[in-house]
């Protein structure tokens, strides 16, 4: 599965569920920057969708309004089913899914109609080569509360941290590590770098507003990497003809 196959899909645009949420709810955008951390200017380019969406935006701006990740990236047309306690099942075939497209890569959220789920199961093509690049879309590192594991499918990552060198990773290489640590993904080479990520929060975390304003990576701490057990940036492995 191409995640660029889907970008003729018309899929909606997340923007225009976050201010139909946040008007339901009477909240303005100044009241959803106090409990996110984000600015004014911010939220209404992500409403408008003139903004990069990524997971700890969408994250932060859910847990706000109050409601599920996965209602955010359904469409406002669409029917969510309500939560069951056991039993449910989800099968997405090739090509289905909800695409959130940045410059730094296309996030293929799956599974988006079921509600309260443990975790987020995404597949993510990376495009942008250089941290000058992801740190000028983002404004620094993501992190948000909880645990990711990240799988690579196709071509070369290279993960970047606030605590640790940075690492490349290679097909079939994975990693899991706590998300409230910055991170950032960069793709390794120029052909198509695939993974397939899965974010749980742990124990439903909640975020507040003060936790939000502290937890803002600033791209000045980009260069402050701390090796861990000799840790460092790998070079590519040798090829078996």
């Amino acid at each position: 599965m191409k995640i660029s196959a889907l970008e003729k899909s018309g899929l909606h645009n997340p923007g225009d569920t976050i201010r139909a949420l946040r008007q339901a709810s009477g909240l303005t955008l100044s009241d959803i920057g106090s409990r996110t951390g984000l600015s004014v200017s911010t939220l209404s380019k992500l409403e408008q969708g003139k903004a990069s969406l990524s997971y700890d935006k969408l994250y932060k701006i859910s847990q706000a309004l109050g409601v599920d990740m996965a209602q955010i990236l359904e469409s406002p047309l669409g029917a969510l089913p309500a939560a069951t306690p056991s039993g449910r099942r989800v099968i997405q075939r090739a090509g289905e899914g909800q695409l959130i497209d940045t410059r730094s890569y296309k996030q293929l959220y799956l599974a988006t109609e079921l509600l309260n789920k443990s975790f987020v199961p995404m597949v993510v093509e990376h495009c942008t080569r250089t941290i000058e690049a992801f740190v000028e879309e983002f404004g620094g590192l993501i992190k948000h509360p909880g645990e990711e594991f990240v799988l690579v499918l196709e071509g070369e990552i290279v993960f970047h941290s606030e605590v640790y060198a940075p690492v490349r990773l290679f097909r079939g290489d994975s990693i899991y590590f706590d998300s409230d640590m910055g991170h950032a993904y960069l793709a390794g080479v120029d052909t198509p770098c695939r993974t397939i990520a899965v974010c749980s929060a742990r124990g439903h975390e909640q975020i507040v507003p003060e936790d939000l304003l502290a937890r803002q990576v600033k791209p000045a701490k980009l260069a402050m990497h701390i090796v861990r057990d000799g840790e460092a940036l790998r070079r590519p492995r040798a090829r078996k003809s």
